[in-house]
């Protein structure tokens, strides 16, 4: 899928809050908006390189005119734009060429389950289907981990599908890899135990569970492969 540009090079000085950065763009200082709430510690290094975005604020009605997407680690670019893995997933699901549900048709996006908002609404053979997607962006040594910060929502999220799951309806968890490098996944434990957990008794409760990595480059994101996970604390 093209990413729209232009993107811009940028070097990331420090972050000032959740959702701002401060980056220098040839030799000029400005604030940028952060897409991505969670830590992003072992990413967002002083002196990092950027691929950033520039926003007209007198259209958007926004602070920032610039949008900080991508950072560079290990020659290799990474999103930190957690809005992109919905938009990709939205257009695989449109073309049928995501391989875990091309048998799937998508009803429409967004849909609300008593006080839940779930991803995606999918149909096959008659019967929903509800698809909740994450962002993954934390890996080491080819480990990829989520969640990077806690998260309250991903645990809700991840309870009331097991709910659904228990009473026969069909629902899914598809953690996207914004990076190539990760060979197989876990949750991270120590950092969300309660999210952990309820991701591995909504699996246990027949919630399904994928996790696939993307190749990502400053024009376009592509799907690469499905890798293989393990839930269980260690």
């Amino acid at each position: 899928m093209k990413i729209d540009g232009p993107l811009h090079d940028a070097v990331f000085i420090k972050r000032l809050n959740r959702f701002l950065t401060l980056i220098d763009i040839g030799g000029k200082i400005f604030e940028s908006h952060l897409p991505d709430s969670g830590r992003l510690s072992e990413l967002l290094i002083p002196g990092s390189e950027l691929k950033v975005r520039y926003i007209d604020t007198k259209l958007l009605k926004r602070k920032t005119s610039w949008t900080t997407l991508m950072v560079k680690k290990h020659k290799q670019w990474i999103s930190i734009d957690s809005t992109l893995p919905n938009r990709f997933v939205k257009y695989l699901l449109e073309k049928k060429s995501l391989p875990q549900f091309k048998d799937y048709e998508l009803k429409r996006p967004e849909v609300v389950v008593g006080k839940h908002r779930f991803d995606f609404l999918l149909e096959k053979l008659g019967k929903p289907f509800y698809l909740e997607v994450k962002s993954v962006t934390f890996v080491e040594k080819s480990l990829a981990r989520f969640p990077d910060a806690i998260t309250e929502r991903g645990m809700k999220h991840a309870n009331f599908l097991a709910q659904m799951s228990e009473k026969g309806n069909k629902a899914g968890i598809l953690f996207v890899c914004q990076r190539s490098d990760a060979q197989s996944f876990r949750p991270m434990w120590n950092r969300d135990p309660k999210f952990s957990q309820a991701l591995l008794l909504a699996e246990k409760a027949g919630v399904q569970i994928n996790v696939i990595v993307t190749k990502i480059t400053p024009t376009s994101i592509n799907y690469y492969k499905e890798i293989s996970y393990d839930l269980e604390p260690f």
